[in-house]
């Protein structure tokens, strides 16, 4: 082997632990402690606002149980929604069309409606989502982690994990949105990182879409019609 080989593959050798060390400090489930008045929100706050991304959904049940809203908390209290969004992609037939993606365009088209409550030029509305936290009911896909990521919001919070998706049968890239937060550090605006948010009661609207044998959420009855289980709203 010559000098410059053996150099090389030294570097690879080292480049691969780096790699697996990283992978593995990502699988750590803890982010923030979900119970702390982090950035001055109040837990009970934080409890609300994941509430308010599930009702977003728009139905109690649906298969695809995707949603989000945004929320401008630096006005106090209890924070203002300014958009929300669903996962709409069956619907659409737009595959990116995810919840958090629904939902930052439709605070785009909100943000710099000429006849709205904003009323703010393209660039304002780029520098609008520093101020912006976004709650979503399920860790993002890195497609939408890194757009939240892009757009630079102040704030994204998500209650049932990407490793919960899974374990329960649901098709995910295996990227979690610490990876993408932590490989985005070039970008100008940070963003802080918040798991696990009423997990509780965000898990079991992705728990009973592979498992005929789960309760469905509240409001909604199984049908067994059709020679498939699913739920279906009351």
């Amino acid at each position: 082997m010559t000098k410059f080989s053996h150099v090389l593959a030294l570097l690879v050798s080292l480049g691969s632990a780096h790699l697996h060390s990283r992978h593995d400090s990502y699988q750590s489930p803890i982010i923030g402690d979900p119970t702390l008045a982090i950035n001055s929100v109040a837990p009970s706050t934080r409890t609300y606002w994941m509430r308010q991304a599930n009702i977003a959904l728009g139905a109690p049940c649906p298969f695809a149980a995707f949603g989000a809203v945004v929320v401008n908390h630096t006005v106090g209290g209890l924070g203002e929604l300014v958009c929300s969004g669903a996962n709409s992609n069956s619907k659409t037939g737009n595959p990116i069309m995810h919840g958090e993606m629904a939902a930052i365009t439709n605070c785009s088209a909100i943000l710099t409606d000429p006849k709205g409550k904003y009323k703010l030029t393209p660039a304002q509305a780029l520098n609008a989502f520093a101020d912006l936290t976004i709650y979503t009911n399920a860790e993002s896909c890195p497609m939408c982690a890194s757009a939240i990521r892009w757009a630079g919001f102040r704030e994204y919070v998500y209650g049932t994990s990407i490793d919960t998706l899974i374990t329960k049968g649901w098709g995910q890239i295996r990227i979690s949105s610490l990876e993408v937060v932590s490989q985005s550090f070039d970008l100008s605006k940070p963003t802080r990182l918040l798991g696990g948010v009423l997990a509780n009661e965000t898990d079991q609207f992705f728990f009973w879409q592979f498992d005929p044998a789960h309760k469905c959420p509240e409001g909604c009855k199984r049908d067994e019609s059709g020679g498939s289980s699913t739920c279906k709203a009351l």
